[in-house]
């Protein structure tokens, strides 16, 4: 009865927390790299309860973490750092493969499949204000099922 309770307890301040994050994270995963490879993505869907902004990202396992977007220029993709991205209230933005993403790049060790990375993201709210949310991110050579398929233009 008491560990009942307890569980009980644990799971409604589990639900409390998440009721007070700024975003909800779905589908989040990072490609698997090899010895040598210096860069790779990782791809989530973001739901901000309230209109933000990501603007940042790092983790431990990147000397570098931009936010990126590939898109057409022309005849030619084109993949650049952007200052932003614009998360309207209660509305899901993909971050993925041909698209908006996460790019890590220096990375210091290869990352490899069925492990899991920490990431910081970076929101700006309306008035100015930095919020920070850590996420887990598994590792995979490919996304996992229920995520976004890479974008066809």
């Amino acid at each position: 009865m008491k560990t009942t309770i307890l569980a009980a307890l644990a799971l409604f301040a589990s639900t409390a927390v998440f009721a007070q994050a700024p975003v909800a994270v779905e589908n989040a995963w990072a490609r698997a790299s090899v010895q040598g490879q210096s860069g790779t993505g990782a791809f989530m869907r973001i739901t901000a309860r309230e209109p933000l902004t990501l603007v940042g990202v790092s983790t431990p396992v990147a000397r570098v973490a931009e936010v990126h977007e590939m898109k057409m220029e022309g005849d030619v993709m084109r993949m650049r750092a952007i200052p932003g991205l614009e998360l309207p209230a209660r509305k899901a933005v993909e971050l993925r493969p041909g698209g908006y993403h996460l790019m890590l790049m220096e990375l210091r060790a290869p990352l490899m499949p069925e492990t899991r990375i920490p990431l910081t993201l970076t929101f700006r709210d309306a008035n100015g204000q930095s919020r920070s949310m850590e996420v887990s991110v598994p590792v995979a050579v490919r996304p996992p099922a229920g995520s976004a398929a890479p974008h066809k233009h």
